[in-house]
C-alpha cells in the first residue's frame, strides 16, 4: 500500500541544498530508495511503499548538518549517507559532517565525503609518511593539499612542497614552449589548482618567492634533505624505483610526507617497473607508515567520472 509524507524545509536556502543543482539530490534519493521525490515551495513531498518512505526520511534527517545551514549538498554525500544507515555508522557519519579540513576562499567547507576519505585525512593527520593509492577524481592529491595548506597556515610547518615526476602520458615535453620551468607547469597544474582554492593567486607568488610553497618536479629533491617542511609526491606511480627511494629518503625531522598515486595509470615504458607498486611491497609493514586505499566508492567529481572509472575496470579485468 501506497504512503505520502511531507517534510518541511525550516527555509528557501535548505530546500534549495536539499533538492540540489537540477534538483539532481532530488533524483538520486530517488535511485536510492525507489520512492518518488517532489519539491514544492520548501515542502518535500514523498510517495512511495511504506519502507521508502521511511528511508527517505532518515536521509534526509541524516543530511540535516548540511542544508540546516544551507550547505550544498552532492551525490557523494547522499551515498555516503545511505551507506552510514546500511551499515549502523551514523556516529562516523557525524564525525564526517563535523569535521572541517579547511574553508576555501569562496567559502566553502571542505571535508572528507567518504568514510574512506575521512580515514586517509586521519592518516595524514597522524602519521609522518602516508601513502594513497586510488584512481582519478578520488581526492587523493586534493585532500593531502587541503590539509598540508591547512598546517602550513597554522604554522605547523615552515614550508610546503609539491612534486611530480614529469613523465609525458602520450605527450613531449621538448614540444612544449619556454624554458624548463615554463615547460614543467602544466605537469604540476593539478598541485596549483588545489592552492587557488585557498591561497589567492598573488600571495602564492609571494609564498613561492619566499620558498614557502615550493612546486617542482622531482629532479629537484636530489641531494636535499627536508626538514620542518610538509611534502606531497604527487603521481607517484610515474616514478622509478630509484626515484621513489630518493624522495621518500628526503624525509628529514619535524617533516610530514604524502605520496599519492594510480598503480593502473602507469605512463613509464612497459619494461619500467613503478616506484609506487614497489614501495607498496617493501614498505606495506613498516611501522608508522600508513596505506590508504581508494575505490571507485570514493570518487567525488562529476557522477560520470564514477561511471567511466568502473567502465574502464570493466573492460580492463580479463574474464
Amino acid at each position: 500500500m501506497g504512503t505520502n509524507l511531507s517534510i518541511e524545509l525550516p527555509t528557501p536556502e535548505s530546500a534549495i541544498a536539499i533538492a540540489g543543482e537540477r534538483e539532481e539530490n532530488l533524483k538520486q534519493l530517488a535511485q536510492q530508495t525507489g520512492a518518488t521525490i517532489v519539491l514544492r515551495g520548501q515542502s518535500l513531498v514523498v510517495a512511495g511503499t511504506e519502507a521508502q518512505v521511511a528511508l527517505v526520511e532518515r536521509l534526509v534527517q541524516s543530511l540535516e548538518p548540511y542544508w540546516s545551514q544551507g550547505k550544498r549538498i552532492d551525490a557523494a554525500d547522499i551515498l555516503t549517507a545511505r551507506h552510514a544507515l546500511n551499515s549502523d555508522r551514523q556516529d562516523e557519519l557525524r564525525q564526517i559532517q563535523q569535521d572541517v579540513i579547511v574553508r576555501t576562499r569562496r567559502g566553502e567547507d571542505i571535508r572528507a565525503k567518504t568514510f574512506r576519505q575521512r580515514s586517509y585525512v586521519e592518516s595524514i593527520r597522524t602519521h609522518d609518511l602516508t601513502f594513497c593509492i586510488g584512481p582519478a577524481g578520488t581526492g587523493k592529491t586534493f585532500l593531502a593539499t587541503m590539509v598540508a595548506v591547512q598546517a602550513l597556515l597554522a604554522n605547523q610547518y615552515e614550508r610546503l612542497i609539491l612534486t611530480r615526476p614529469a613523465v609525458e602520458a602520450g605527450e613531449k615535453l621538448g614540444f612544449l614552449p619556454g624554458d624548463l620551468q615554463q615547460k614543467v607547469n602544466p605537469y604540476l597544474r593539478p598541485l596549483y589548482d588545489a592552492l587557488h582554492e585557498l591561497v589567492d593567486p598573488e600571495k602564492i607568488a609571494s609564498l613561492m618567492e619566499r620558498g614557502i610553497v615550493e612546486v617542482a618536479p622531482i629532479a629537484y629533491m636530489r641531494g636535499r634533505t627536508l626538514n620542518n617542511a610538509f611534502v606531497i609526491l604527487d603521481e607517484a606511480q610515474n616514478t622509478t624505483p630509484a626515484q621513489m627511494k630518493m624522495v621518500l629518503t628526503r624525509l628529514g625531522f619535524r617533516s610530514r610526507m604524502v605520496v599519492t598515486g594510480d598503480i593502473t595509470q602507469t605512463d613509464l615504458p612497459a619494461y619500467q617497473q613503478s616506484g609506487l607498486s614497489v614501495a607498496q611491497k617493501i614498505l606495506r609493514n613498516v611501522e608508522g607508515i600508513a596505506f590508504c586505499h581508494l575505490s571507485k566508492a570514493d570518487v567525488v567529481r562529476h557522477p560520470l567520472v564514477q561511471r567511466i572509472v568502473a567502465a574502464y575496470e570493466t573492460h580492463e579485468t580479463p574474464s
